[in-house]
């Protein structure tokens, strides 16, 4: 890869880390996510700064083609994203019964009172 492809990615991915940093500062994203999105930065960064890392680190692993290690690291994160985000819902839908069931509660307590005051 030539340098001024290089550096023009290493910028972009620094402007794609102050943009998530400002997202959290925003608080647009939580700061639990604002880890996984850094160490993504942060290896984009590593990886396009040192030029062979990619190849010492694919055939160190047994990769024939780095760009399979590549797609192998992307699923396995798209992976534990997906497992974390259905976490993350299955505790907001556990919330939201918990809510619904609270709110009926104090409605059926409201009518109670206003039948007591008639």
């Amino acid at each position: 890869m030539q340098l001024p492809l290089r550096i023009a990615l290493i910028i972009i991915t620094l402007i794609y880390v102050l943009i998530i940093l400002n997202a959290v500062r925003h608080k647009k994203m939580p700061i639990s996510y604002l880890i996984f999105w850094l160490f993504t930065g942060l290896v984009l960064v590593v990886v396009l700064a040192v030029p062979g890392l990619i190849n010492i680190i694919s055939s160190f692993l047994g990769f024939e083609v780095p760009a399979n290690m590549i797609f192998c690291l992307t699923i396995f994160s798209l992976f534990y994203l997906i497992f974390n985000l259905n976490i993350r819902l299955a505790k907001e839908n556990k919330n939201n019964v918990s809510l619904i069931q609270e709110v009926s509660m104090l409605k059926k307590r409201v009518e109670e009172l206003e039948e007591k005051q008639k």
